[in-house]
């Protein structure tokens, strides 16, 4: 839902993808393209079907042209240019007020003002807030204030809004599925979130204005003292950010266990780091204690970058992260209703745990979905799991998965996968070969595919004219394709 994609695009430099299957140094003129469905951009307007150029923005001067696509976006979307702008377009709500974007309320993509010089080098966009990475290794958010965290680093929990669980009771099937029940009213579905944005303020007594539920200017996220951040990751309504040295912070709403804390502590209002991403030790027990989902102590060691966790993920209420190379460990943590954790049940899964069914799997990159999630190996293989109502799994049925499974359809043999990216109830691979597969939900023709019938199955997307494929970046209701210029 990416990052995130949501933080629901693959993170490993939510969002996940590092992506790009073109080394920097042999950068082209590129071009963006777009399927799919942004409503706060142009309602009246019929859904694209297949992918179209965007515009890239007329006020961007210098020779400018995109650089990367980004994952997320619950009817706006994002991307970054080569000298580091933030370029948006759409809104986040049904009635044009443009909180989260460039405030243009259009189609039309135009550059985000930011608080910083810094070049932006990672974006993610979760259901309606942002996040960047400037090169600065600074992160600033924006968007819905109760995903905006306080400035103080390692403050206390929102006062008066968090409810704290005895972790214990998230193993009984019975009190975790009936909490669960109990809030499956339309879980995620963008209608209501989009209504409850364009509204908010009229239901409210004395709120008038939208900016009261909306920061609208980038905060900056303190996360302590020289600290870089290499990428966030954003979900419905948390978000992850990694460091240099494979550290991971979390902020926002907490309550299906989403942050890694343990506890369904519903908001946190200051990144907090995630304790089981902060084990000493290397290698084989480092990665015993996280599949125990043991809390370990903060002691410090000797670090390099990267040692700890590479990759991050966040879907609609859950996360997902990869351990260092050597062990490629693939960890969820969250709500898990759907399965989509893994780990052969539907229970919450308060702290990190690594998937035991993948454990001799070494993976890559992973991207979490509203209710699933697909991960791909150091050797192209795509798995996935999770709830599958729309054939989001690509499994060619439409039953839901509880432990990883490996995808073996006709379209994906001899393909390496190398980019991965999932929408609210889709999914996007690029192969190593530059042939794009999507599966899933299809209302708004977010497949590219020309049509709006759902797929089960990975199913190739033609692109005529379209040179080799850099990056896909999937948002709720569309995707993202970076591709080098056909001229």
């Amino acid at each position: 839902m990416v990052d995130s994609g949501f933080g629901r695009t693959s993170i490993s430099a939510m969002n996940g993808n590092n992506g790009g299957l073109v080394p920097i140094g042999e950068r082209k003129a590129t071009v963006v393209y777009m399927s799919g469905y942004l409503p706060g951009a142009a309602p009246e307007k019929s859904p694209t079907l297949s992918p179209v150029p965007v515009r890239f923005p007329a006020a961007v001067h210098g020779g400018d042209s995109w650089k990367d696509v980004c994952g997320g976006g619950c009817g706006f979307a994002m991307a970054i240019s080569e000298n580091g702008k933030l370029i948006t377009w759409g809104s986040s709500d049904d009635e044009g007020q443009s909180y989260v974007t460039s405030g243009k309320h259009g189609e039309t993509p135009e550059t985000f003002p930011l608080p910083t010089e810094a070049p932006v080098v990672h974006a993610s966009a979760g259901w309606a807030h942002c996040a960047v990475v400037t090169e600065a290794g600074e992160a600033f958010t924006w968007g819905w204030k109760e995903c905006i965290p306080s400035k103080e680093f390692g403050g206390k929990q929102q006062s008066g809004s968090s409810e704290q669980v005895n972790p214990l009771l998230q193993g009984s099937d019975a009190s975790s599925g009936m909490a669960l029940q109990n809030e499956n009213r339309k879980v995620g579905e963008e209608s209501v979130k989009r209504r409850r944005v364009s509204t908010a303020k009229d239901e409210t007594e004395g709120l008038t204005s939208g900016e009261d539920f909306f920061a609208t200017t980038p905060s900056l996220v303190s996360v302590g003292l020289r600290v870089r951040i290499t990428t966030v990751a954003t979900g419905g309504r948390h978000t992850l950010a990694l460091s240099d040295v494979g550290q991971v912070w979390g902020w926002g709403y907490g309550g299906e266990g989403q942050l890694g804390l343990g506890s369904r502590i519903k908001m946190v209002s200051s990144p907090h780091l995630i304790p089981c991403f902060e084990s000493p030790g290397s290698g084989e027990e480092r990665y015993f204690m996280l599949h125990q989902g043991t809390a370990t102590t903060s002691t410090q060691v000797s670090r390099t970058p990267g040692q700890y966790i590479k990759a991050i993920s966040c879907g609609g209420r859950h996360s997902a992260a990869i351990t260092v190379a050597d062990a490629g460990g693939l960890i969820t943590f969250g709500w898990g209703l759907y399965g989509q954790c893994g780990h052969g049940n539907t229970n919450d899964q308060l702290r990190p745990m690594a998937v035991s069914a993948v454990q001799s799997v070494r993976m890559e990159s992973v991207a979490a979905g509203l209710w699933h999630t697909i991960c791909i190996s150091s050797d192209g293989k795509v798995f996935a799991f999770g709830g599958n109502q729309f054939g989001q799994l690509g499994t060619g049925t439409d039953h839901a998965e509880t432990i990883p499974r490996l995808l073996d359809g006709q379209n994906l043999e001899n393909k390496h996968a190398r980019v991965v990216s999932c929408g609210a109830r889709h999914s996007a691979v690029l192969a190593e070969d530059g042939q794009l597969l999507c599966w899933g939900w299809n209302k708004y023709g977010q497949l590219g595919l020309g049509d709006t019938i759902d797929r089960n199955i990975p199913t190739r997307v033609q692109l005529d004219g379209c040179s080799r494929l850099r990056k896909v970046a999937c948002g709720w209701w569309h995707t993202l394709l970076l591709a080098d210029s056909p001229t």
